[in-house]
């Protein structure tokens, strides 16, 4: 399966879900705004996320999918499967061990990860609570990631990138049959994360069990392999997961500002949608298909993969930046604002969004760029640019959270984010394990061009919506919808007219056929 089309089905999927979650997002947002129930269940919610992508998808599928799917074409299918149980059975100890733990010392935990809630008694204890009821979660969603990868290893997209679906489902459905009989509506969202965990585990598990794949418990043993695995895991859970600690080290800081953590997120949740669908869409379907060019020595071939893969994040990811930086009130407006969400929430919440917007750009590149490393199995440096990163984003959130409050830990975020990218894009080229090409640098600039032309577009038309976004929400939405319509359209038109992404030849070629 070609980048583009493993990368369009992932994307697919990925934007389904978001859709979704955009409405799990607007259901949270209307009955608990951003309020101290709010600020505990997202603390509640992002511990179990954190640790599911610091080591789940990022440490644990990083180090482990290169070395599975390079079995998968050298040793063969039995081999490769023998390998993923002995994973399996691995990090299901380490999981319920961890769980445990962090059960049994949320109090003391809570301290260090929220202690701006210290001054709260009420809303502490809430949140120790609803993380107590969450992080079970973290076990199912570990597994989720591992049966991803096998899936993915065999170009097996579809029904992975599904499963975020699966989770904003349960978010939106189970609440709604639960919450009379729960404490507070935070309860009860608590209660579905949990749940989901155990819905996207079954899902995964029927499709590898259908393709005979299926990995099955065994006696847990440090065979080589999983030795082998170990060493690879602990730098990558730093240099997979740069952007989650930076995010992370900002729910911390933010926990000292009143309704901090919920502007944060629901800004993030934004910025997330072309992420998702850009960025983890690209970089799922590149590890594997790295992994295996390399492993079979087709190194000319990887480096036309890489430079592709860039040139297509980049024009899906550098307008997106511009679109959610220019526009970012009108669509904070029209997602979140009603009910217990007001002005002062989405004037807020808009300026953290385009804090994070000017960082979109570089969250794409990295798990684009993270990969080549990871495909080469080369774990610590990553690692040691991570280091950098959080010592950068530390740096800035510290500097800039005194004079903007919130908006400068985004930033802080973003900026990191930029010297993640830089940093990895010197040693790679140094290494020559991505000699950029000509023609990607010529398209990178025409996107660029293209980029700017669509900026203006949006500002010379910005203030023609203004009017409309005092009426009802059909209204506003409409308006916020044609105005982002010609926005996009400005930018598809110059690059068809500058020929990026070889969009013109190829439908120009197409034509001449049927002719």
């Amino acid at each position: 399966m070609s980048l583009v089309k493993s990368t369009a089905t992932i994307g697919m999927y990925t934007l389904i879900s978001r859709v979704l979650g955009f409405a799990r997002d607007v259901t949270i947002a209307s009955g608990l705004g951003a309020s101290y129930l709010s600020d505990a269940f997202f603390v509640a919610f992002k511990l179990p996320n954190y640790l599911r992508r610091l080591f789940a998808e990022g440490a644990f599928n990083s180090a482990f999918i290169p070395q599975f799917a390079g079995m998968l074409a050298v040793d063969g299918p039995q081999r490769a499967k023998q390998f993923s149980s002995e994973a399996m059975s691995f990090l299901v100890v380490v999981l319920l061990i961890v769980t445990a733990l962090f059960m049994i010392f949320m109090p003391e935990l809570m301290v260090i990860l929220a202690p701006g809630f210290s001054d709260n008694p009420q809303k502490f204890a809430l949140t120790v609570t609803l993380t107590r009821i969450t992080m079970p979660y973290i076990i199912f969603i570990s597994l989720v990631s591992l049966l991803g990868g096998v899936l993915n290893s065999g170009d097996k997209f579809a029904a992975v990138a599904a499963t975020p679906i699966i989770m904003n489902l349960c978010l939106i459905i189970i609440p709604f049959f639960i919450d009379p009989i729960t404490p507070t509506g935070a309860h009860s969202l608590a209660i579905a994360v949990m749940m989901s965990g155990v819905a996207q585990w079954l899902w995964l598990a029927y499709f590898c069990y259908r393709r005979d794949i299926l990995p099955k418990l065994v006696r847990p043993r440090l065979t080589p392999d999983v030795k082998k695995l170990l060493k690879l895991i602990a730098p990558v859970a730093l240099g997979a997961g740069v952007a989650q600690i930076n995010l992370f080290i900002d729910t911390i800081i933010a926990s000292y500002f009143k309704s901090g953590v919920s502007y944060l997120y629901y800004a993030d949740r934004i910025n997330e949608l072309p992420l998702a669908v850009i960025g983890i869409a690209v970089g799922t379907a590149l590890l594997p298909m790295l992994s295996r060019q390399i492993r079979e020595g087709r190194h000319d071939q990887a480096i036309k993969s890489q430079n592709h893969a860039i040139e297509l994040a980049l024009f899906l990811s550098l307008p997106a930046a511009v679109a959610l930086m220019v526009i970012a009130e009108p669509v904070i407006t029209i997602m979140f604002q009603r009910r217990a969400f007001g002005v002062i929430e989405t004037i807020a919440t808009y300026k953290a969004l385009i804090a994070f917007a000017a960082g979109l750009p570089a969250f794409v590149l990295t798990k684009v760029l993270s990969p080549v490393f990871y495909a080469n199995q080369d774990t610590k440096t990553p690692f040691k640019i991570a280091m950098v990163c959080i010592a950068v984003n530390l740096f800035f959130n510290l500097t800039l959270m005194g004079p903007m409050r919130h908006v400068g830990m985004a930033l802080a975020t973003s900026i990191a984010g930029w010297v993640n990218v830089v940093l990895m894009a010197v040693i790679l080229h140094k290494r020559t394990w991505l000699p950029f090409q000509a023609v990607l640098l010529k398209q990178i600039g025409k996107i660029l061009v293209a980029s700017l032309v669509m900026a203006l577009v949006l500002f010379g038309l910005r203030g023609t919506i203004d009017p409309y976004m005092h009426k009802g929400e059909i209204i506003r939405t409409l308006a916020v919808v044609t105005l982002t319509i010609a926005g996009a359209g400005s930018y598809f038109i110059v690059g068809f007219l500058f020929n990026t992404m070889n969009a013109r030849d190829m439908i120009l070629k197409r034509m001449r056929s049927r002719v």
